[in-house]
């Protein structure tokens, strides 16, 4: 829904199985790898990606590290987990480590988007303010400093509209996949915390610099987002993957333009290990198939 934002090349899988259509990501895939100033003038590069922690990747990691961390450590410890009436889907009942497991909640919300149509997502709340009343917690972060001591330290008080503005322009892919889940999910606020690096030399230690809370649909109109838009982009690719044979997709982001490629690829394509063991006889028959791909392009 927010891929016309997106500069980062990014897949999907798409499995059509009778009448019914999955989106999916890669098992190994990188799609939840938060993004650090994609959208800015200046990108990261990825020179010595291995040595330098203001790579693309490093900033990734060191981006979605932060996100992980901060959404826990802002809940209240002293008060009773709130639960919905289904357990955790991804944790099993007799596993010890559920207490370690991050605290999220998953909410299978359905929309009917006409024609017959209908879609199924798993939304996510990450923290509850009152019973009924959910909110997404997300984590911005400061990397480079260009003022001395960094300027989220001068400006986070006295100048908070023009850093916000700031990472609106930088980051504007991931704070516009934040505010459609958060539409999405249903939740009530979308807080954003505000972390820099202690020092800008070490992207291993942090500091909370303050927060800022918004309803998710105000800030989708502060930064002319369109819901109606990206249901449309939605429609526009089930309709054309409906379109097509039964099978197996990868649906990918082109990394110079702007359009994405759809690719016909064998049922078997990136399966488990697991999975593999189970299918070592179809793939001999899938071995013709496997040399025959087909290309789709749809601008966006």
């Amino acid at each position: 829904m927010t891929c016309t934002r997106s500069v980062y090349s990014w897949d999907i899988i798409a499995h059509r199985v009778g009448s019914k259509l999955f989106f999916d990501m890669r098992d190994e895939s990188a799609f939840d790898l938060l993004t650090v100033n994609e959208t800015a003038v200046e990108t990261p590069i990825d020179d010595n990606a291995e040595k330098s922690i203001n790579s693309t990747t490093n900033l990734g990691l060191e981006a979605t590290f932060i996100n992980q961390n901060f959404s826990q450590q802002v809940l209240k410890r002293s008060e009773e987990k709130e639960k919905f009436d289904k357990p955790n889907p991804f944790i099993a009942e007799d596993n010890e480590e559920e207490e370690k497991v991050a605290s999220v909640g998953y909410r299978y919300r359905k929309w009917n988007l006409g024609n017959d149509i209908e879609i199924v997502i798993r939304c996510e709340h990450d923290a509850v303010l009152s019973p009924g009343t959910y909110i997404n917690i997300k984590a911005l972060n400061e990397w480079e400093s260009k003022g001395g001591m960094g300027e989220w330290r001068q400006k986070l008080d006295t100048q908070r509209g023009a850093v916000l503005a700031t990472e609106l322009k930088n980051n504007g892919c991931k704070l516009a996949k934040w505010t459609v889940a958060s539409v999405l999910s249903g939740s009530e606020y979308l807080k954003i915390g505000y972390v820099s690096r202690k020092n800008f030399m070490d992207s291993s230690k942090h500091c909370i610099l303050g927060t800022q809370q918004f309803k998710p649909r105000e800030l989708a109109s502060q930064m002319n987002l369109s819901m109606d838009n990206g249901w449309g982009i939605v429609r526009c690719i089930i309709d054309y993957c409906m379109n097509l044979e039964k099978g197996k997709y990868l649906i990918l982001k082109d990394p110079n333009k702007g359009m994405i490629r759809i690719y016909d690829i064998p049922n078997n394509t990136f399966d488990s290990e697991d999975d593999d063991d189970d299918e070592d006889e179809e793939e001999a028959d899938d071995e013709d198939e496997d040399e025959q791909e087909e290309e789709i392009e749809a601008n966006i």
